[in-house]
């Protein structure tokens, strides 16, 4: 009994993986009572060990049955099916939601009906079938009020909430995931209701661009999981939620030694999923400094793991020059992407992708998709980034004036939110502007101040675009011959792939191969980064 008592004092300071040591010892020396299995089960969870977990799960549930209590059976059934649901195994998770509701009488009035309502909600909004989702969660949230239950109450409106988002009641969605998060952040529910509550609501928050929320509750289950350093499975997730938020804010440095510490502690057991967002995000930094061979690699790995590499992988390609896989990449993420959600994670890449390959058209209709986005969701971010790519646009079509009228909006948003790198680049376009309308003063401070940034966040590709020198020939320093001069020439006054090739009599596909060339000489990404330079060193005035 020694190795119990031991085990039910570190499950009580929630010290998970000596709980799971003392019960596991226990129970191979002498059967476990239904609650220390029970106790065996979350900590197992807990520290990453989700089969064995689910094992106990199913020898409680057994174990209950055999003594009389159905209600603890079907109990033990829904952690069962939360964690089988959780893992997108919808059959079995479903298979044991069955089970657990054939153990309860007909028209019988308990709280596990509403633990089970919750089961069948999860279920279908994994399906896709968000409707019969929210009308499970809803229903769930009742019964849970009706029994006083906060946890089931809390899960289920946490439930509703993200399933009134994804039918577009946003207002009222965010309203119950905050109301929610009252009673986690309280730790009025289990352990495990704590970190999926807190995981669940964060990712809501980043579909909806919500930055000020995203930092609030990811700076929350930082300090939660602080506070268990034995704590395994939300450990990750909050690492890779941590380490976007210091790539936003340009703490790179730091991000990077995030996504190490996530990689270290999910070597065993393998989280697949959320190691899969930690190589992405792996893959962004490297990118953002220049070191593309390792952002191709942590892609890749990033792919092997279940995320998808987009669009960071096709904004990858842009920057080597390899215009074209850019370019199909992310007209096939957009193609596949139905969804506002995930359609307006891809759209500002989309844009400057499409600029660079001189298809303003598609720039301009994922621009207005983004603008639309933007409005809809009432996010500073969103608004931010629509506002870069109508300026990046007017700028190419050679609209200096309302493009700095836009590009000054969305730099003073990029600041507000505390976004350097993104307001950085802005800069190097506002820049382009200025010069332009004649301003030199103001374009050179503008260059300075997107420089000291750049020095700061190691970003080597935008620091190699703005250290080159102003004045002389630097368009034949940097190896372009006098027709790429002239391509240059003509794009930097607004003109489209087909408008250059009926200048120069050549046709589009030899533009649009000049200008891939141009871009991998002058190590620039887009359209707009081109004409920014062209101004910026004096091609069109010169012409």
């Amino acid at each position: 009994m020694r190795g119990v008592a031991e085990g039910r004092t570190a499950f009580g300071q929630q010290a998970w993986h000596d709980a799971y040591t003392h019960f596991s010892a226990s129970a191979a020396a002498s059967p476990l009572e239904g609650e220390d299995i029970e106790r065996l089960a979350a900590a197992a969870y807990l520290i990453g060990r989700s089969e064995e977990s689910e094992e106990h799960w199913a020898h409680a549930h057994h174990g209950w049955i055999d003594r009389g209590d159905v209600h603890r059976a079907v109990r033990c059934a829904f952690w069962l099916a939360f964690s089988l649901l959780n893992k997108g195994e919808l059959a079995s998770g479903g298979g044991w939601i069955d089970r657990a509701l054939r153990l309860l009488k007909e028209g019988e009035d308990s709280v596990e009906h509403g633990y089970l309502r919750y089961c069948a909600g999860l279920r279908s909004t994994f399906e896709g079938k968000v409707e019969d989702g929210h009308a499970g969660f809803r229903d769930a949230a009742r019964i849970g009020e009706r029994f006083g239950d906060r946890e089931l109450t809390t899960l289920a409106r946490i439930g509703e909430g993200r399933c009134l988002i994804y039918l577009g009641e946003i207002a009222q969605g965010v309203a119950l995931l905050d109301e929610a998060m009252v009673a986690v952040g309280a730790q009025e529910v289990s352990p495990i209701a704590v970190g999926d509550a807190y995981c669940t609501v964060i990712e809501g928050c980043q579909e909806l661009f919500d930055l000020r929320r995203t930092r609030t509750w990811t700076a929350a289950l930082s300090r939660w999981c602080d506070s268990q350093p034995q704590l395994v499975l939300y450990w990750g997730r909050c690492l890779v939620y941590r380490a976007e938020i210091l790539v936003l804010h340009g703490a790179w440095t730091a991000a990077i030694e995030e996504i190490d510490r996530t990689m270290a502690r999910l070597a065993d057991p393998l989280e697949a999923a959320v190691l899969g967002a930690a190589f992405y995000v792996r893959g962004e930094l490297r990118r953002l400094r220049g070191e593309f061979a390792e952002a191709a690699d942590a892609y890749r790995q990033a792919n092997e793991l279940g995320r998808e590499p987009q669009p960071g992988l096709a904004l990858l390609r842009l920057a080597e020059g390899r215009l074209d896989a850019a370019v199909a990449a992310i007209r096939r993420v957009l193609d596949e992407a139905q969804d506002p959600i995930s359609r307006s994670k891809v759209l500002a890449p989309s844009v400057e992708i499409m600029l660079a390959a001189g298809d303003i058209e598609a720039a301009k209709a994922a621009s207005a998709e983004l603008e639309a986005f933007a409005a809809e969701l009432d996010s500073p971010l969103l608004a931010a980034l629509a506002k870069s790519a109508t300026g990046w646009i007017r700028l190419t079509e050679g609209e200096p004036r309302p493009a700095l009228v836009l590009m000054r909006q969305a730099w003073r948003n990029w600041r507000d939110l505390e976004v350097p790198y993104e307001a950085a680049r802005i800069r190097v376009l506002i820049a382009g502007a200025c010069r332009a309308l004649g301003d030199e003063d103001g374009a050179e401070m503008e260059l300075d101040s997107a420089r000291s940034v750049f020095e700061e966040l190691g970003a080597v590709p935008d620091l190699a675009r703005v250290s080159g020198p102003s004045g002389g020939e630097p368009a034949a320093e940097a190896g372009l011959t006098a027709r790429e001069v002239e391509v240059l020439r003509l794009l930097a006054t607004g003109a489209t792939n087909r408008m250059i090739a009926r200048e120069l009599m050549i046709s589009e596909k030899t533009v649009a191969s000049h200008l891939s060339h141009i871009f991998t000489k002058l190590q620039i990404p887009s359209r707009a980064a081109a004409t920014a330079y062209a101004y910026e060193h004096g091609i069109v005035d010169r012409a």
